[in-house]
């Protein structure tokens, strides 16, 4: 049995002025992916992959170099597309979130439904899955679109999950199939 592992990318440098899709990790988030690399380096990846935001090209850089696994970015793989959202507090993002989660079919925040993000990301891990089949594949993403997977393919309560994410954070599904086999929400 192989593993597809979907990673939650490490903590971000959080800078309001700046889109939430172009954020770098913050010097806690470098550090925080030593503790990453380790513990995914126990289910033997072959390849790690990348959506195309810069904290996520990051986390998948610094954890493929450790454990010595090529690396790659695949498009399809982003975060809910918040395109000119502008920062809210945590308060007010929190309650657009739930929102996103509890109508999945209505445009709540960006410009992508839950449903459209969901099938987005499903389609991407399916080329990816296709492309390398019958090895150990680890995706680092974001939390808004891991949870809408984990949702479709497990039914978990979708916003109490996302909540319970950390940065970093990860899943463990088998492969083919997609059970679910380990949730970590937190490495620190």
């Amino acid at each position: 049995m192989n593993h597809l592992i979907l990673v939650k990318h490490s903590l971000p440098e959080i800078v309001p002025s700046i889109p939430a899709q172009q954020w770098v990790l913050s010097k806690a988030g470098q550090v925080r992916c030593t503790t990453l690399a380790a513990r995914i380096e126990s289910h033997f990846p072959d390849i790690v992959i990348s959506s195309v935001e810069p904290k996520a090209v990051q986390t998948a850089q610094l954890l493929a170099g450790p454990i010595n696994k090529p690396f790659r970015i695949w498009e399809g793989l982003h975060e809910h597309d918040r395109t000119g959202v502008e920062f809210m507090g945590h308060e007010q993002f929190e309650s657009k979130v739930r929102d996103f989660f509890k109508h999945p079919d209505k445009l709540i925040i960006g410009k992508e439904t839950a449903v459209q993000a969901c099938e987005r990301f499903s389609n991407a891990l399916s080329s990816i899955e296709i492309e390398y089949l019958n090895k150990n594949i680890v995706v680092v993403s974001h939390g808004t679109v891991i949870t809408l997977f984990v949702e479709k393919m497990t039914g978990l309560k979708s916003f109490s999950f996302w909540k319970n994410l950390d940065l970093p954070s990860f899943v463990v599904f088998s492969l083919p199939g997609h059970e679910l086999l380990t949730i970590v929400e937190s490495i620190v």
